[in-house]
């Protein structure tokens, strides 16, 4: 059975009955398949190994693909939280399921099935990957999500090499005007999701931020704020055994006339308004205006007004301080 596995896996993922038979698995062999667990059937004449629990599995279950934050998770994309079942469907179909009870229709579904996204195009045909094109996810997710989870996912495809700057052309097209702001907020050279958040928080507070500024010696810092807090964003999964080179580059950016601050990506994610209150305290102690006031205990008390030199945050845009906002 391994050539069958082999086949469904190079055409996505997932393919139909027809398109078995024609590459050689007669309908006994099939069988065969589903009776040793080897192959599942999401739906109707389809074939996966995917388990049932999988996200694409349930999609195709329920009629379609996955759009949105599901699909940019099931990619292997920045996503913060589980996202709540995101399915394409095309504007005809019909029989839609529950994602988890093949013979439960949709519209009787008792639990949450996620979200129904009525899209233009047409069902599969013989073969899928379960996941709409990356470009109409990411359209999906700019227009239901939050900025910061957009941004972090626009991030993440162009860090990955996943789309390209014709992709993103077109992904600009998509979208309204008042959207398209995301797209120049995202930055290329981001190197991770607790990176993106913190990068986009700050700059809707109106900081001035820079990614990846070269520094001698050494790796590029960051995040630079205000040309002179050097913010370094640790993720456990990339720090852990980096103990001796992150305090050699912390030694290097104070001897560069920088402050270095390294918090945590969960500091990141649970704790941010502490992360931005220290940021504030160095640019303050250096005698630099910032937007977030602090009071004489360090505490973060407020924006100020008239303290910035940069225009506006972009529609849509407020400074972020809860980790799910």
């Amino acid at each position: 059975m391994h050539d069958l596995l082999a086949l469904i896996a190079d055409v996505g993922g997932a393919a139909d009955r027809r398109f078995l038979n024609d590459h050689g698995f007669s309908d006994r062999r099939l069988r065969a398949a589903l009776r040793d667990g080897l192959l599942d059937r999401p739906r109707r004449g389809w074939y996966t190994a995917w388990a049932r629990d999988d996200p694409r599995f349930m999609a195709m279950r329920v009629g379609g693909r996955l759009t949105g934050l599901s699909a940019i998770r099931a990619l292997g994309g920045w996503v913060r939280v589980r996202p709540r079942l995101d399915v394409a469907v095309p504007v005809n179909a019909s029989r839609l399921r529950n994602p988890r009870h093949r013979r439960t229709p949709w519209h009787r579904s008792r639990a949450d099935p996620g979200t129904l996204n009525w899209s233009s195009e047409r069902h599969d045909r013989r073969t899928s990957s379960g996941i709409v094109p990356l470009v109409e996810a990411l359209e999906r997710v700019c227009r239901t999500a939050g900025h910061e989870d957009a941004i972090a996912a626009i991030d993440w495809a162009r860090r990955s090499g996943s789309i390209d700057a014709i992709d993103l052309a077109e992904l600009g097209l998509r979208l309204p005007r008042p959207l398209r702001w995301m797209l120049a907020a995202s930055d290329v050279r981001c190197d991770s999701l607790p990176e993106s958040l913190a990068r986009t928080r700050l700059r809707s507070c109106g900081f001035r931020v820079e990614s990846q500024v070269a520094l001698e010696g050494t790796s590029p810092v960051d995040l630079l704020v205000e040309g002179h807090v050097a913010v370094e964003v640790d993720g456990g999964e990339f720090h852990v055994n980096a103990f001796e080179k992150d305090r050699a580059k912390d030694l290097a950016i104070t001897r560069a006339g920088m402050h270095a601050l390294r918090p945590s990506a969960r500091h990141v994610f649970e704790n941010w308004p502490t992360v931005l209150t220290a940021i504030s305290r160095a640019l303050l102690e250096r005698g630099i205006p910032t937007p977030v006031a602090v009071g004489n205990s360090g505490d973060r008390v407020g924006p100020r007004g008239g303290a910035r030199r940069e225009p506006p945050n972009p529609p849509g845009q407020s400074c972020s301080t809860h980790p799910f906002s």
